[in-house]
């Protein structure tokens, strides 16, 4: 059987941390805890946790992102190649059976990753249950794949997976959301088992932040969704003043002519902010501007098709029909430029990224 490990981000814990430790230590597992820069007040809980693993020091709180890698990185240089890693949180919400379940998932699928996932009954806090929801619908958009809990630290993969998870950008909670859109971007297979919900005090033992952590969770989409602004705009004014000079041509060739031209003036704003600010992609404008006026080209067929039919056929509002349309091409959209025009390549990962790997490896012990 493969070697389990259970590796445990911790800032500012209770003594639920000793607890996980020992019990996790007593079940077989070996534990790597990381102290995410909790200070001094805090040390006696992590030298009580450490009499059951290893206990990695943070001498500032980087982030749980920061942690979980640097985690992963000493472990990929202690233990076994056939190791199963267990990410858990300190806070006592993953029970030690569910973590042997998710582990031995995961031993069956060493390229995938597995997802301890929760049922979001009424145990589950209001504003958990409304996050998660939220996320999911904005990831299965993004992707085309469905994770009935894409925010549960309760996670299993192989040593396969170690190089891909030191890869993955994101410091702190957004770190995790990463993994699931990296994981879908190179098809590593994700699967799930169901785990019970547990909260300690209605959650307060998190230290996740609504707004801050939320903006970073959602900050690749966010920005991708203010270019879009900028292009819509750019693109909705164009058309409405090319609407207004070629009124007197008709209806049948007004609109058509107009949306083209629109399109091509937009596309040419939107494609600079998303390659330079947005994805920061440094590929050859001639290889990325190909694609991208190609995939253009064919939203705009799909776009102007479905524009007249909705302002011909059916008699809507020709203003009304383009907000709709719009709305339906956006998510098409952001999904092929992440995924497959400005994809990053594992060589072309963050230099920041990197030194984070290396400096996993030399944290105090």
């Amino acid at each position: 059987m493969a070697k389990q490990i259970a590796l445990i981000p911790a800032y500012e814990p209770t003594e639920q941390l000793v607890s996980l430790a020992k019990h996790l230590k007593e079940t077989g597992f070996s534990v790597v805890v990381v102290d995410d820069g909790s200070g001094e007040d805090y040390r006696p809980v992590f030298e009580a946790a450490g009499e059951f693993g290893v206990v990695i020091r943070h001498e500032t709180n980087w982030g749980k992102g920061r942690a979980l890698k640097t985690g992963i990185a000493y472990i990929s240089g202690q233990f076994p190649e056939d190791a199963v890693i267990v990410t858990l949180d300190a806070d006592g919400q993953h029970s030690v059976a569910d973590a042997a379940a998710v582990c031995a998932a995961a031993a069956e699928k060493p390229d995938g990753l597995v997802l301890g996932c929760r049922t979001f009954d009424k145990a589950v806090p209001a504003r958990s249950r409304f996050g998660n929801k939220l996320t999911r619908v904005v990831y299965r958009a993004a992707t085309g794949t469905f994770v009935s809990d894409t925010q549960t630290g309760l996670r299993a993969f192989g040593s396969a997976l170690v190089p891909l998870m030191l890869t993955i950008e994101g410091e702190r909670y957004e770190y995790e959301m990463n993994v699931l859109l990296v994981c879908a971007e190179q098809k590593v297979p994700i699967s799930e088992v169901t785990i019970k919900t547990i909260y300690y005090d209605n959650n307060s033992g998190s230290h996740f932040s609504t707004v801050k952590d939320s903006f970073r969770v959602y900050r690749e989409i966010l920005k991708f969704a203010a270019s879009s602004l900028i292009g819509f705009i750019t693109d909705y004014s164009a058309y409405a003043l090319l609407v207004l000079l070629t009124g007197g041509l008709g209806t049948a060739v007004s609109i058509p002519l107009s949306n083209v031209a629109a399109r091509v003036i937009s596309a040419s704003v939107n494609y600079s902010i998303n390659k330079r600010l947005v994805f920061k992609n440094r590929d050859s404008v001639v290889k990325t501007g190909v694609q991208y006026f190609s995939l253009a080209a064919l939203i705009l067929l799909g776009n102007t098709l479905i524009l007249s039919a909705l302002v011909t056929k059916l008699g809507m509002n020709r203003y009304a029909a383009k907000i709709i349309t719009e709305i339906i091409f956006f998510t098409l959209s952001w999904v092929v430029q992440r995924f497959v025009i400005f994809k990053k390549k594992p060589a072309e990962k963050s230099a920041e990224n990197r030194r984070m790997k290396m400096a996993g490896m030399q944290i105090e012990k």
